[in-house]
């Protein structure tokens, strides 16, 4: 591995710790004595079965995940789980979903080839708005119907750079549906209120791991609801009753999101170790960032101060023909993959947790020097 990496600001897949990369390299022929690769083993073998348990096990204790909860290692991304979460949970009834960004809205639509699917709320039509998601609306707004059988949000927007502070509470707004939350892009970056979620799921490719691996944390009282045209193996019950190997799990995915666990367990940062530490980090790079680009006359963040992503910033600049100029520059000093979605332009910096602080810091050092030349 280099001695000096370029900093990789791509929303996904990401970059992952070098440290976790340096020991799958060199476990990567021989894992542990085995005289096999994790790519080579029977996910039924007392080796892989080891990783397995462990990954389970170290990601509980991060997340504090109660025990009335099960954690499903599964496949299909966060496209996937649109479709396999109302297979799951919708009962072939109401579901209702909050729009706040690009993925709520592939939700709601998916969701709508098995559910009664009404938008709850979408940010997309909040005065001044015009049509961009640049805030959230206010929980008390919700439109929510009594007989929903789930409410789903997406609770860091990956493209708009949305994040909710905070979880709805939906008993306190008097509704008893279970909150489905696709946290994809921000799991395991903060802690998760267990007691306002029913569901919760992750691709793994954005903050822990490589892209095949999806997790799924689900309410046990959630499982053996799913609509007759449910593949057995996206089943929530049936994958939980054979504890994620009903059908052959993502085993190489697995093995690097449980090293990507260890890594957080033992980080510190800031006084504090885990996820506090993993945390606090985080706080302390999208400040640093935001800073940068509020206090700037070429560069501008649009989504409004409460609910900007810690993990994806999205901006612009105002002289958009200075953007070829703006990327070229940037990969010539090792800041790879600022472009915006093509959704939405401009550019986005993924700051996920394996990026450092000093990644921030040499993307803000470059931010000043390109308005010094060229604002």
């Amino acid at each position: 591995m280099p001695a000096v990496r370029p900093f990789n600001f791509s929303a996904g897949p990401a970059a992952l710790p070098p440290e976790v990369l340096s020991q799958v390299a060199e476990e990567m022929l021989d894992w542990h004595g085995s005289g096999m690769s994790v790519m080579e083993m029977s996910h039924r073998g007392r080796e892989f079965i080891s990783i397995y348990e462990a990954a389970e096990a170290d990601l509980r204790e991060l997340l504090q995940v109660p025990e009335n909860f099960r954690i499903l290692f599964m496949q299909g991304g966060g496209l996937g789980e649109n479709a396999i979460l109302p297979l799951n949970l919708s009962r072939g009834g109401a579901v209702d979903v909050v729009v706040t960004g690009s993925w709520s809205k592939k939700s709601a639509a998916e969701a709508r080839r098995y559910a009664d699917v009404r938008i709850a709320a979408n940010a997309a039509e909040l005065p001044g708005a015009d049509g961009r998601y640049l805030d959230i609306p206010a929980p008390s707004t919700w439109q929510l119907r009594r007989d929903a059988s789930y409410v789903h949000v997406c609770t860091n927007e990956t493209i708009d750079g949305i994040e909710f502070q905070a979880l709805p509470d939906l008993q306190a707004l008097g509704h008893d549906a279970p909150l489905a939350i696709d946290f994809s892009s921000h799991v395991a970056s903060r802690p998760v209120d267990w007691s306002k979620v029913g569901l919760a799921f992750a691709g793994a490719q954005k903050n822990i791991g490589p892209a095949g691996l999806t997790l799924v944390i689900v309410r046990e009282d959630l499982l053996g609801h799913a609509l007759p045209i449910c593949p057995s193996a996206f089943d929530y019950k049936i994958v939980a009753e054979a504890q994620s190997m009903y059908n052959t799990p993502p085993t190489f995915g697995i093995y690097v999101a449980g090293l990507v666990f260890q890594w957080l367990k033992r980080f510190a940062y800031g006084g504090k170790t885990g996820l506090a530490a993993i945390e606090q980090r985080n706080i302390d790079k999208a400040a640093l960032l935001y800073a940068a680009l509020d206090g700037s006359s070429l560069y501008e963040n649009r989504v409004a101060a409460s609910c900007r992503s810690r993990m994806n910033v999205p901006f612009f600049l105002r002289d958009e023909r200075l953007n070829d100029a703006f990327l070229a520059g940037a990969k010539e000093r090792g800041l790879l993959q600022l472009k915006g979605h093509k959704s939405v332009g401009g550019m986005r910096a993924s700051i996920y947790n394996a990026m450092p602080l000093e990644g921030v810091q040499a993307l803000v050092s470059y931010l000043k020097d390109f308005e010094t030349r060229h604002g």
